[in-house]
């Protein structure tokens, strides 16, 4: 007699922040370009885009960037699938300048498939995780000065903005807000 199996395997839906390697080099290139061009492909002249991405986001590119001591690339997956990855930096590997204990969240890059699934806020929490067994004063990130869903979402956390870079896309010199967050000793 045959009986029907009515077990269902519940599907994960907090992401999963797993340490990247090396062996991850062409995801991380390829989810870079993915989530920068969904992001901005509106927002700039594709030329200048396609130059940039092509500059920033080829796997040589971005195995030199993992390879610095003081980089670190986390994946985060849902059941197995690459949902975004996040790019923190301390001491001289730093995007700007700043205190020796400062620490910088460089990329948090959700796929906009994955949008409100709790990825962008899984990627934050672990970020302010590693900022704080670090021990460090604050922690510190750059964001264009017209991507409005990032800024609220990085001022939900308490961050503000202290100060303002120029970030070029190609040939087109944008406004970047410099944010902080002070962490509590």
């Amino acid at each position: 007699m045959y009986t029907k199996n009515t077990s269902i395997t519940p599907k994960k839906t907090q992401p999963e922040i797993i340490p990247a390697t090396p062996e991850d080099v062409p995801t991380l290139a390829a989810i870079g370009r993915q989530t920068f061009h969904e992001t901005f492909c509106d927002t700039n002249a594709e030329e200048n885009l396609e130059r940039y991405l092509k500059r920033n986001f080829n796997p040589v590119r971005v195995a030199e960037e993992m390879s610095h001591p003081d980089s670190l690339f986390y994946l985060a997956r849902i059941d197995g699938q690459v949902a975004g990855y996040l790019k923190v930096n301390t001491g001289d590997a730093q995007t700007e300048p700043q205190d020796s204990n400062a620490f910088e969240i460089e990329r948090i890059y959700v796929k906009k498939t994955w949008y409100g699934k709790q990825v962008g806020q899984k990627l934050m929490d672990y970020a302010l995780h590693l900022a704080r067994e670090k021990q460090s004063n604050y922690v510190w990130l750059g964001v264009w000065e017209k991507n409005y869903r990032a800024i609220r979402f990085y001022q939900k956390y308490g961050f503000e903005v202290f100060d303002t870079h120029v970030f070029r896309i190609g040939k087109d010199e944008q406004t970047d807000y410099l944010m902080r967050l002070d962490m509590p000793m």
